[in-house]
């Protein structure tokens, strides 16, 4: 996706699956921590539904329209953390495990694979 777009420009735009099904409406765009830029949208998916966590990297922008290149039906399944706050690492490995992605190198490392040392006796 550009990098250089305003992520409030993206909320309250209609997005499709890769089919050209209608998914919903950008509700949220979350952040990468480290350069600040998009990397998730939250997509309200029905009038009473939930918001599905789309990734933004592998999606376009067509006119107005954001187009994620994956089903309508495995992104309604994409895990639900809710939206207004942070996506902590774990849930973004979750997501990236979800679609399918690659995690970056430089990406989110859950803090139980952590190295803290050893233990008193160990070694």
């Amino acid at each position: 996706m550009q990098t250089d777009i305003d992520p409030r420009s993206l909320i309250g735009r209609r997005a499709f699956d890769r089919d050209g099904t209608r998914i919903g409406t950008v509700d949220e765009v979350y952040l990468d921590d480290a350069t600040g830029t998009p990397e998730w949208a939250a997509v309200r998916t029905g009038l009473f539904t939930r918001d599905a966590f789309v990734p933004l990297g592998p999606s376009e922008l067509d006119g107005d329209k954001l187009r994620v290149p994956y089903e309508k039906a495995l992104i309604k399944d994409a895990p639900d953390f809710g939206v207004g706050r942070h996506l902590s690492p774990e849930q973004e490995l979750q997501l990236y495990h979800h679609y399918g992605m690659d995690v970056p190198r430089s990406g989110p490392e859950p803090a139980s694979s952590k190295d803290f040392g050893e233990l008193p006796g160990d070694g």
